[in-house]
């Protein structure tokens, strides 16, 4: 093939593959304003509301292992495809369900389809950045947040004016319309991977685990800021909840930004450095946090740490799709999964530890973390092995 229409293929593929992360957190933002309506309208309580949002996680984790055998098999390009098709009209099914009954298998299947659809993104993003010789990751991350806060800004005026059925139809129409415009420009694996193709297995590889304990130190942080990060300012720091809610803002607006600038560092500077000094920022965020006197320090103790936080997942996914002798598919499905029970079920083990503790040392605790991926962050070395 021609160099300069590989090379041009490369770059379709860079932007689709940015847009399948920018539609898998459209419709992410899209649940959040979806679900005061969705308690008050099966008339359940906060605790019920809490067990069916577990439901969702629950099925991301469970389709999370079965991305790299599907991946190995079909390509991560038909994987997108796939299960973009299902996550188009996932809402719209938990948006139709009637009662509480209803509504657990249908946001089982929406987690599922949304966490399978992230394995696959991932690991396509992984193929770009070896058909680019460049990182694409911490960028196409940056997209699923910028997808995230669209579907949520979006969401809220929808359901306002015209109700939460016509939202969600609005949302599937979108969804299609970007996989439509977008998904067929996406790049596959020049070859099927060679191991674990025919049948489910996971890594043989030890380093996979220890870059998925890497993700998951990561994420556990950023979890935790979402979930408690209003309530310890709240309850601890005194700040009135308007003030409270600036903490997961100012976490989230300084992690997309740096998002969209990552992989420029990381191309400069290289995987390992940026990964070790990303560590070291986030740490120093949440120690400072842990102390700070008043809410707005915290604030933006949060904010700072969100600078670090930000890169070290994406570093640690591109490491697990470079692993030699391993299908990226496999390892990221490992990884992913991992990395993701940091948000999906941790928050709640911290939420119980904090009420009894307090939510200032959880956070030194956190920075601990950071410090424990600071010291692994050599691991990450294949994150630079970008080239097929």
């Amino acid at each position: 093939m021609d160099a300069s229409v590989y090379l041009k293929r490369a770059v379709y593929g860079r932007w689709a593959v940015a847009c399948a992360f920018f539609f898998n957190g459209f419709l992410v933002g899209s649940w959040a304003p979806q679900i005061p309506v969705f308690m008050v309208r099966l008339g359940i309580s906060e605790f019920t509301l809490g067990l069916l949002i577990l439901v969702f996680g629950l099925g991301a984790l469970a389709a999370m292992p079965w991305c790299g055998y599907l991946i190995g098999r079909f390509g991560s390009r038909a994987v997108v495809q796939g299960f973009a098709i299902f996550c188009s009209f996932s809402l719209l099914l938990v948006a139709l369900a009637p009662n509480a009954l209803m509504a657990a298998p249908a946001l089982f299947l929406f987690g599922a389809v949304i966490g399978g659809m992230d394995v696959a993104m991932n690991a396509n993003a992984v193929e770009v950045e070896k058909k680019l010789s460049r990182a694409v990751m911490s960028s196409s991350h940056g997209f699923w947040s910028l997808g995230g806060f669209a579907g949520g800004a979006l969401g809220g005026l929808l359901i306002e004016a015209h109700g939460h059925l016509t939202h969600a139809l609005i949302v599937s129409l979108i969804a299609i319309l970007l996989g439509l415009v977008a998904f067929r420009y996406m790049i596959t694996e020049d070859e099927p991977a060679v191991q674990e193709k025919h049948r489910l297995e996971f890594p043989t590889n030890p380093l996979v685990y220890l870059l998925g304990l890497m993700a998951l130190f990561s994420m556990v942080p950023e979890g935790s800021v979402l979930d408690w990060a209003a309530l310890y300012l709240q309850q601890e720091r005194g700040a009135d909840i308007a003030t409270a809610g600036f903490a997961f803002a100012a976490f989230s607006g300084t992690m997309s930004i740096m998002r969209f600038l990552g992989d420029g560092v990381r191309n400069r500077f290289g995987a390992v450095r940026t990964l070790r000094y990303s560590a070291l920022i986030g740490a120093a965020g949440m120690a400072v946090a842990s102390l700070a006197p008043t809410s707005w320090i915290a604030i933006i103790a949060f904010a700072f740490s969100g600078l670090g936080i930000a890169n070290m997942v994406p570093i640690a996914f591109s490491a697990a799709g470079n692993q030699e002798g391993t299908s990226s598919g496999v390892a990221l499905s490992m990884v992913t999964l991992m990395g993701y029970s940091g948000i999906l079920v941790a928050p709640s083990a911290i939420g119980f530890v904090g009420g009894k503790t307090g939510f200032g040392p959880i956070y030194m605790v956190l920075a601990g973390l950071l410090v424990v991926v600071f010291l692994m962050s050599n691991l990450a070395t294949s994150a630079d092995k970008m080239r097929s």
